[in-house]
């Protein structure tokens, strides 16, 4: 039988505290998330309030944070704050708009249909049923058997489908198709000219789809008994088509959505750089100076009741952690400058002139080692921020690539070797695109030395199809 023993065991852990965790969420959020967490905390934490303006430098003496809290000797007025904005920046909250959603604008249009009450109910649950982008994808059984438990409607299945056929007659069209395919289809069969082209158009799709989707042109010519010209007619009037119906029709998702702000401010001028933190409406914090008093009275109370000692208790969490909270507001503005000087620095030549081809492979360690970071930090700091340049607004993950050495032995950027690819395959001849092979070829004679397998995968990064799926007539 085994015997149970005791023993002591030295270890060495290391773990985050509460307030480290929540100053390394500080350091991920953007400047509109930034905002809302500021907002947050000041209606949480009653001793934070928005500092108007900077106080003079020769304000009345008073006592400190220590004072109060530790009993200690006086001292000049606690002043601890932190200037989030420049005093030329405009506070002012985004403006959202919100129109009719899809669903609505469907549902209006059914009212110029005579449909009974039951029909309407059916058709309300399909357009409930749609996808972001229009389609009905759902089997019309599996909509049956949801109508039954969840409306208590028993539906056949032609009464569903003759449903979804009325929601596939409304605007936009192309809406409650079940697939690519008839999605186009609708929208051929709903233009008021119903030309040789369309007609032709419509053929394609109903009866050669696969062969079009794969760009056979030549074999379904031969099929078709169609010439070269009228061929391209059908498929000038398929490329004006809208794959996607629900794109410009606004929705409660899409239109609370927030426009991209940029975290940095970067101008440059006479050959120099001015880099600053797009802080908006964040506000300069401080201790309200009514809760010091209160607390200053507390403690100078020759007889302190219970409730005394409560309000003080209550009083000193909430300052020591007002101070905590602008102190790591500060940190995490000195963090993303640091970093993003490091980025400037790296980038230099790039940040002159914005041109692609003079970005240096950069990798986060090579930022890390800049600042004397963790990784972690610097992907913290890069991730979801934006910088504004006098050439564009850029998230800085872009500024980040790997490198590739040219026979020259010269390290590259793999972006440099991605905009070499688009310009090639921009500038082929579309009757006989250029395959990976060929490509590679091009790389190659450039000096850029690398694999056809590396050059499919930087293409399909690129979302650029195979040559078979780029050739036109």
């Amino acid at each position: 039988m085994a015997s149970i023993s005791q023993s002591l065991e030295q270890k060495l852990q290391q773990r985050l505290s509460p307030q480290q965790i929540q100053g390394i969420k500080l350091l991920e959020l953007a400047t509109l998330q930034l905002e809302q967490r500021v907002k947050q905390e000041m209606e949480e934490n009653p001793v934070l309030e928005e500092e108007e303006r900077e106080p003079d430098s020769d304000e009345g003496a008073g006592l400190t944070l220590e004072d109060y809290i530790r009993n200690e000797e006086s001292a000049s007025s606690y002043k601890l704050k932190v200037n989030n904005a420049s005093k030329d920046d405009e506070r002012r909250s985004p403006t959202l708009s919100q129109g009719m959603s899809l669903q609505e604008f469907l549902i209006e249009q059914l009212a110029y249909h005579n449909l009974s009450e039951r029909e309407m109910a059916i058709a309300r649950f399909v357009i409930g049923t749609l996808d972001d982008d229009g389609y009905l994808r759902r089997p019309t059984a599996s909509i049956a058997d949801d109508l039954a438990f969840t409306q208590g409607i028993e539906a056949s299945d032609a009464e569903i489908d003759r449903v979804v056929g009325i929601i596939q007659t409304l605007d936009p069209a192309g809406i409650g198709a079940r697939n690519l395919g008839e999605c186009l289809i609708i929208q051929l069969r709903a233009l008021r000219e119903q030309t040789p082209a369309v007609r032709l158009a419509i053929t394609i799709l109903a009866d050669h789809y696969e062969a079009f989707v794969k760009k056979h042109y030549e074999r379904m010519m031969r099929r078709l008994g169609v010439t070269e010209e009228e061929f391209r007619a059908a498929l000038d009037e398929i490329v004006r088509l809208n794959p996607k119906p629900t794109n410009g029709y606004s929705d409660e998702s899409s239109a609370a959505a927030p426009n991209i702000v940029p975290d940095f401010l970067l101008e440059y001028a006479n050959g120099n750089f001015d880099l600053q933190l797009a802080s908006r409406g964040v506000p300069d914090l401080r201790i309200n100076n009514n809760y010091l008093r209160m607390a200053e009275r507390a403690m100078n109370s020759a007889e302190q009741s219970e409730a005394d000692k409560e309000a003080l208790q209550f009083i000193r969490q909430k300052i020591e952690s007002a101070k905590w909270f602008i102190s790591a507001i500060k940190q995490r503005q000195e963090t993303l400058m640091k970093t993003m000087r490091a980025i400037l620095q790296f980038q230099y030549d790039y940040f002159v002139e914005g041109d692609e081809a003079k970005l240096r492979p950069m990798i986060l360690k090579d930022i890390a080692d800049a600042t004397g970071f963790d990784i972690s930090t610097i992907s913290r700091v890069v991730n979801s921020k934006y910088i504004q340049t006098h050439f564009g607004v850029f998230q800085l993950k872009y500024f980040f690539s790997e490198g590739l050495l040219t026979e020259s032995g010269e390290e590259v950027s793999t972006r440099e070797i991605k905009r070499i690819l688009a310009d090639a395959i921009e500038h082929e001849d579309k009757r006989d695109p250029l395959t990976d092979e060929a490509l590679m070829d091009t790389l190659t004679a450039k000096g850029y030395r690398i694999a056809r397998r590396t050059v499919a995968k930087y293409r399909e990064m690129l979302g650029i199809p195979t040559s078979r799926l780029r050739k036109e007539l």
